[in-house]
């Protein structure tokens, strides 16, 4: 396994900052828009998974489904407990462990696939497409979180989110289909455009062996929009 790097670790450090900063600012993090949450807490995830890999990018998106989890512990709204496993479920006294799934599984993704998505990319492209790459690796992060958070909800959830939402049983998909596109949607294009402007020139990714970092040396002071 490769060893992680100083510089590697201290970007890790950053990002888990950005997160725990944007979790802890009202209304920046976690926006409240109808029954979910709208968030922002994607974004350096997203980044974090282009610059350092898989596996970092998932530790980073599983803190923030820890942190997600945590809030809907302390912040309670009625769909806290499909977040929280401390949270009673609607008309119970008790919550569920499957909510551990709702909120972990979707963000150790968001981490994964923009990584794996900008990597197909430029090889199909032959690293001439930077930014269109950066961008289509945003919008992938952010469809990953609201697309498998959405559909987690439905499969594990979906009576007492019909009660929560007041759908009928069988109109409860359309109202999933309803917040993947009204919020979802905006979610990745912001995503999107937020990583393709994160980069003020092209980078690479390295996978020779005897590299320890994602990024070519010469490429790392580029962050501009992180980090200047």
């Amino acid at each position: 396994m490769k060893k992680i790097s100083t510089f590697e670790l201290v970007l890790t450090a950053f990002f888990l900052g950005i997160l725990i900063l944007l979790a802890s600012v009202p209304f920046l993090g976690f926006i409240p828009l109808g029954p979910i949450n709208a968030t922002t807490m994607h974004i350096p995830v997203i980044i974090a998974s282009i610059v350092l890999g898989p596996r970092i990018g998932g530790f980073l998106g599983g803190a923030f489904g820890i942190i997600s989890m945590v809030r809907s512990t302390w912040i309670i709204t009625p769909l806290s407990f499909v977040f929280s496993p401390f949270v009673p479920i609607y008309g119970s006294d008790q919550g569920s462990w499957k909510a551990i799934l709702v909120a972990l599984i979707p963000r150790i993704l968001i981490g994964v696939v923009p990584y794996f998505v900008y990597k197909g990319c430029q090889k199909i492209w032959k690293n001439k497409q930077q930014s269109l790459s950066l961008l289509i690796a945003g919008v992938a992060g952010g469809l990953t979180n609201t697309i498998l958070v959405m559909n987690l909800i439905y499969f594990l959830f979906q009576q007492e989110y019909a009660e929560v939402v007041g759908k009928a049983d069988n109109a409860v998909y359309a109202a999933i289909l309803g917040v993947i596109f009204a919020q979802g949607v905006p979610e990745a294009i912001v995503a999107g455009i937020a990583t393709m402007a994160g980069w003020n020139r092209p980078f690479t990714l390295s996978h020779e062996p005897q590299k320890k970092s994602y990024l070519k040396n010469s490429d790392r002071p580029k962050l501009a929009f992180w980090l200047t």
